[in-house]
């Protein structure tokens, strides 16, 4: 995977744009549950009304808060006072329309005070605005209070408020009394006085006739709106993300198909025969695409995760740390789980990669051998060895996915299981009085939020071994050095040699042999001549024809083209002066004229004709209703033996080489046909050099030079003719084929 992340890397810009997105996102989703966590407190509970330090106050009620804390003059220095005579008419009107009862009495309001300085007054504020409240409304507790006072007065103040007795007190009395009431309330919980405070902040606005339902919807509209802008703002971030992520994941997958095809493009038979073509498909399609799908996880979670984990466990902390113990408990068992999954389904999922690259061997074998296997009735044969490699990946398929699929029901289950225990152990806090609801909703969300970061990180954990099987087979193929390279210092060919192929000493033996397939080969090729190789099968023909391109190197010994040797000249150099037809015409999906040009693109219609009568196609293609705009299917699978080896020629004619190398190119073709195209290649190659492969002796009678092969040493070269006295092998194989008059 590093060379993968190293691909990435040429996207950084992306990346960071990424992170950063991520970064805003997770922020936005932590903030949520807090505004969940207000609207139920705040909106619900406290109708709207934030803290304990009201806004407003009547005058009566701000010096009988004064009575009970010693803060009176940090209080008086964070109010005004309303005096409705000594206000102007518009002040009056305005101030009226807010609170009404400054018709009947003055109000003291809040200054314009920092957050902090409202914090500090929150603080002195909660127990003496609840003290007022316990001892000016009618409820149990303020009537116990008062029958307690009450038992040493005299008759004339029994039937005096409670409030009024205080202030009747002498001072150190009423100081003393307000002790002990503080004294009764020092072990009542903050959550609890903080409630009430706000419930006696309440009953003043209603007595100062205040609209509180407005108040309450204003709050929890303001809050719901502000909501519905962090959800939308997320949102927003999630979609760029997902647009950047796939983007940058598809050209990451893009750049390596790319690299990939690249690479297969220089490797020689050796290389494919390493790897398979099979399996070559396989890593340049289903592989890339397991590692694209991989990094667009890594680019949308694994930073994401961390962020919303790492801040979910703040916000936990905050809002109630005697429950964090939940939350290892939840996290320890998903990653069990997760242990579990990766013990159990990893080795599946390298076996899953193994049996695609079997099926789509097996596939391309029978699809490409369908002919054949028509011809011997073998349909069924091939249907058990298709449904056989079918099968197994099925039964692997059908493992990795049932255990998958139960990965989320489980995880439902244990998340459902750790809310039940969250409200199950939030009810005693909140029934203390530690806690309140819209706390115990927002540590849920928390929770969610931390147990799904861990779970979204043990599922990538999951799917990192997968792709990082895939990326490995992918970079197999990226690293593999190509037997056949180009030289560091390349030579340049010289225009006074032109077409002279010279093997020296020649040997080879393909890799993994212990033998050599051809020995000691020593022969030139001039241009305008035409050699010919023939022999048995299994001689070594094909392979010595293909050593002049390099579609192999030789062993031993050297092959010199135009007095230069192969391996020191850069190969598209090499190519560019060379035309290899192989025996098994090879064409590709297009037009009669595309495949014609395919190797001289600029060839004009006119060449193109030429080429195509030389190669004795014209006849056919003229047949046809498009002509040379005539489809030819994938694999030229719409055209006979005959005609595919024909157009193949004719492309070879159109590029107008130096060296020709038909490697037994004519073997298709019908005994006039291949007369006659010889007759007229003969003359298009007078002033090149031309390398025959044949089976046939009519198809090489004629070279200037005939050389025999026999199992891959020379053991005749020369004119039919005089082969035919001096090499006993070539006698054999012209007389098995050809009449006394013939020879």
């Amino acid at each position: 995977m590093k060379e993968v992340v190293k691909h990435l890397l040429k996207y950084w810009k992306a990346v960071l744009c990424i992170i950063l997105f991520l970064a805003l996102q997770a922020i936005s989703d932590l903030t949520l549950p807090d505004y969940t966590s207000k609207i139920i407190n705040v909106g619900v509970q406290q109708g709207g009304i934030e803290d304990n330090t009201p806004i407003a106050i009547s005058e009566d009620t701000f010096n009988n808060v004064l009575l009970f804390t010693e803060e009176d003059e940090t209080i008086k220095n964070s109010y005004t006072l309303l005096e409705k005579d000594k206000l102007s008419k518009e002040k009056y009107n305005d101030y009226k329309k807010k609170y009404p009862k400054l018709e009947d009495e003055n109000i003291y309001i809040l200054n314009d005070i920092s957050n902090e300085e409202r914090e500090k007054l929150n603080k002195i504020l909660s127990k003496p605005i609840f003290i007022n409240y316990m001892v000016t409304s009618d409820n149990k507790e303020s009537k116990k209070m008062a029958e307690k006072m009450k038992e040493n007065l005299p008759d004339s103040m029994k039937n005096m408020e409670v409030i009024d007795i205080i202030k009747a007190m002498p001072e150190d009395k009423a100081k003393e009394f307000t002790a002990e009431i503080n004294k009764s309330l020092k072990d009542m919980p903050d959550t609890i006085m903080s409630q009430s405070a706000v419930a006696a902040v309440k009953a003043e606005y209603e007595y100062l006739k205040m609209d509180t339902d407005k108040i309450q919807t204003n709050y929890i509209l303001i809050a719901g709106l502000k909501m519905l802008g962090i959800a939308l703002f997320s949102m927003g971030c999630a979609i760029t993300i997902g647009f950047i992520g796939a983007r940058t994941a598809a050209k990451l997958a893009r750049d390596l198909r790319k690299d990939v095809f690249d690479k297969v493009l220089s490797f020689s038979t050796t290389e494919f025969k390493r790897f398979g073509v099979a399996s070559l498909i396989t890593r340049t399609t289903n592989d890339i695409q397991q590692v694209q799908t991989v990094m667009l996880f890594t680019l949308r979670i694994i930073f994401y995760a961390p962020i919303i984990g790492i801040g979910g466990v703040f916000k936990v902390m905050n809002t109630n740390a005697s429950m964090s113990w939940i939350i290892a408990f939840a996290v320890t068992v998903i990653l069990s789980i997760m242990l579990f999954m990766f013990f159990i389904v990893m080795p599946k999922f390298k076996l899953v990669q193994k049996l695609i690259d079997r099926l789509n061997l097996v596939t391309r074998e029978i699809l490409t051998g369908i002919p054949v296997v028509r011809a011997f009735s073998n349909q069924k044969h091939e249907e058990q060895r298709f449904d056989k490699a079918n099968k197994d990946i099925r039964k692997t398929s059908l493992f990795v996915d049932t255990i998958m699929s139960m990965l989320m029901p489980t995880m439902m289950f244990i998340m459902n299981t750790i809310c039940i225990l969250i409200v199950w152990k939030a009810s005693h806090f909140i029934d203390n009085g530690t806690m309140q609801v819209g706390d115990m909703l927002a540590f849920i969300q928390y929770t969610m939020q931390i147990v799904m970061a861990f779970l979204m990180v043990s599922m990538f954990s999951i799917m990192i071994p997968r792709a990082g099987v895939s990326a490995q087979r992918v970079q197999e193929v990226l690293r593999t050095k190509p037997v056949i390279t180009d030289p560091k210092n390349p030579k340049s060919y010289s225009k006074r040699i032109t077409g002279t192929v010279e093997f020296k000493n020649v040997s080879f033996r393909y890799p993994d042999s212990d033998e050599d397939l051809l020995t000691d080969i020593s022969f030139v090729a001039k241009k305008g001549e035409t050699t010919a190789f023939i022999g048995s099968t299994g001689s070594g023909k094909s392979t010595l024809v293909n050593l002049v391109p390099r579609l192999f190197d030789v062993t031993e010994g050297e092959i010199l083209v135009d007095g230069i040797n192969v391996k020191d000249v850069d190969t598209y150099e090499l190519h560019k002066k060379i035309v290899f037809v192989p025996q098994k015409g090879v064409l590709f999906s297009g037009t009669i004229a595309s495949n014609i040009k395919y190797g001289n693109k600029e060839a004009s219609d006119e060449e193109m004709k030429k080429a195509a009568s030389i190669a004795q196609a014209t006849e056919f293609i003229e047949s046809k209703k498009e002509k040379y705009d005539s489809p030819i299917a994938q694999g030229g699978t719409n055209v006979s033996g005959g005609q595919k080896q024909r157009l193949s020629i004719a492309r070879a004619i159109a590029t107008d080489p130096e060296i020709y190398i038909f490697d037994d190119s004519f073997s298709a073709l019908d005994f006039k046909t291949d007369a006659a195209l010889r007759k007229a290649l003969k003359k298009e190659t007078k002033d090149a050099t031309v390398l025959i492969v044949a089976q046939r002796v009519s198809t090489i009678m004629n070279a200037d030079q005939i050389i025999v092969l026999d199992e891959g040493k020379i053991v005749g070269k020369g004119t039919h003719e005089e082969l035919l006295k001096t090499c006993d092998i070539y006698k054999e194989i012209a007389t098995s084929q050809l009449d006394k008059e013939e020879l």
